[in-house]
């Protein structure tokens, strides 16, 4: 038997039309009603009609998203947020990983009327993109875009913002000896978290213990870490362009016997799944995927259908996520 629009309303205890509204992504229902119904539609396997309504569209029916990594827990958890809204509307995610438009997935993905419209995820040639798809009038939004000139149909966070807080965070401690170690410099959010670190160390008459431009990664953070060791001159909190960076830097001051926070403050960013599962948990800024993903279909969604003609940039506040790598938790009497 097939399940039916109805069906959810009558198991969620609310009305067609607020069911309505949740499988069209409108931002008017609250939370908690926007949940009961998802899990009515989970409970009940309710699949929105696809091929009816990309009749009713003359369309494929398709979404592309075009990612460079798997290898990023942040990247993950947007994709999966974008592929389960855009299921409730009755699309289909096709996900291509690629470095740049020349390779042949994200090709694929913008040749004649494959796509309906496309995201693009932390892209690294966004205007190559752009011109393509402007060309071939296809719909898109860019999620954590590396150029301002491109936020005319943009959901970023706001990376400033974040670096920011991560240095107030550290001083408001009593940190005066504040590293950042920062990602690949040819992204916007490294720029704009480095400024914002810097910023807040400004506003308290400091100046960075030492800042130090690398790669996202693990390694990155382990050597930058061990030369400090061997020069036997550590700072005594370092704000890391990423949780692997981070997490490099922790493995460097536990092999020396350091102990963290007491000696050495860490703060990451992104909120990666690792930074909570070893210790001790990682302080980061995290980002806000389930939101940035839901509004990035939104967005698409509104272009596609017409109803949003004229450019709209969203930027979200990431946030302070504070755990053992900055405070000591006490520990709790029974």
């Amino acid at each position: 038997m097939k399940v039916s629009i109805f069906d959810v309303a009558k198991k969620s205890g609310l009305s067609v039309v607020t069911v309505s509204r949740v499988l069209n992504g409108a931002e008017s229902v609250r939370e908690k009603n926007r949940q009961k119904v998802l899990n009515a539609i989970k409970e009940l396997d309710y699949r929105p009609n696809a091929a009816a309504r990309s009749l009713a569209r003359g369309k494929t029916g398709i979404i592309g998203l075009i990612v460079t990594t798997l290898q990023d827990s942040f990247f993950d958890a947007v994709v999966k947020e974008v592929n389960d809204v855009l299921a409730l509307h009755g699309y289909f995610l096709a996900v291509s990983v690629s470095t740049g438009i020349a390779s042949d997935e994200s090709h694929y993905l913008i040749q004649e009327d494959r796509v309906d419209g496309l995201i693009l995820l932390s892209p690294m040639e966004e205007d190559n993109y752009i011109v393509e798809l402007k060309r071939r009038n296809i719909p898109y939004v860019l999620i954590d875009n590396q150029k301002p000139e491109n936020d005319a149909f943009s959901v970023t966070v706001d990376n400033y913002r974040g670096g920011y807080s991560a240095a107030k965070h550290l001083i408001a401690l009593g940190h005066s000896s504040i590293a950042h170690l920062s990602g690949n410099e040819m992204f916007r959010s490294t720029r704009e978290r480095r400024s914002g670190f810097e910023q807040a160390l400004n506003e308290h008459g400091l100046i960075p213990f030492e800042t130090i431009q690398g790669e996202f990664e693990i390694s990155f953070g382990y050597e930058s870490c061990r030369k400090w060791l061997s020069s036997g001159s550590l700072p005594t909190a370092v704000f890391a362009g990423d949780d692997y960076i981070a997490l490099g830097v922790v493995n460097a001051l536990l092999e020396e016997g350091i102990r963290v926070p007491e000696q050495v403050a860490v703060v990451g960013y992104d909120g990666q799944d690792i930074s909570s599962q070893l210790h001790p948990y990682l302080t980061t800024i995290r980002q806000p995927a389930d939101r940035i993903g839901l509004a990035a279909v939104d967005m698409l969604l509104k272009r596609i259908d017409g109803t949003m003609k004229r450019g709209s940039s969203l930027r979200l506040d990431p946030e302070l996520i504070i755990r053992e790598s900055t405070v000591k938790e006490q520990p709790s009497h029974h």
